[in-house]
């Protein structure tokens, strides 16, 4: 499984802003999928996990009520709709995956992992 995540960018406070995340390499049959963000100096932390059927999503509190994680089955594809975002969202954002029913909030919960994409949340 690979994973190519895109959409980061400099946005300001209360703006919103859409992740993606391609996934190739057999996709189909159990996989679940997952965003992380890792702020500098910080460790990496979970932000929303869901399973690749998109019935069983799941969120840091820090993020529930303004970040969706979505999937596009027929595009192979995962979102993550931010909005409201704040200041304390800036971070370098992963996706990841995981051959598991359903993904945990750790990063050792997950076999699979994306490249980084930015985003920047300042006035």
């Amino acid at each position: 499984v690979q994973l190519q995540a895109s959409g980061g960018g400099l946005v300001q406070p209360g703006d919103s802003l859409r992740l993606s995340c391609k996934v190739s390499g057999r996709p189909s049959g159990r996989l679940a999928v997952a965003w992380f963000r890792q702020a500098p100096g910080k460790e990496r932390e979970f932000v929303a996990a869901n399973r690749f059927s998109g019935n069983y999503a799941t969120y840091a509190e820090s993020v529930k009520g303004r970040f969706t994680i979505s999937i596009d089955n027929a595009k192979n594809t995962v979102y993550l709709q931010m909005n409201s975002l704040r200041p304390e969202d800036t971070a370098v954002y992963y996706c990841a995956a995981t051959r598991q029913i359903i993904g945990g909030p750790y990063p050792v919960d997950y076999d699979y992992w994306g490249q980084g994409t930015q985003v920047t949340v300042s006035s």
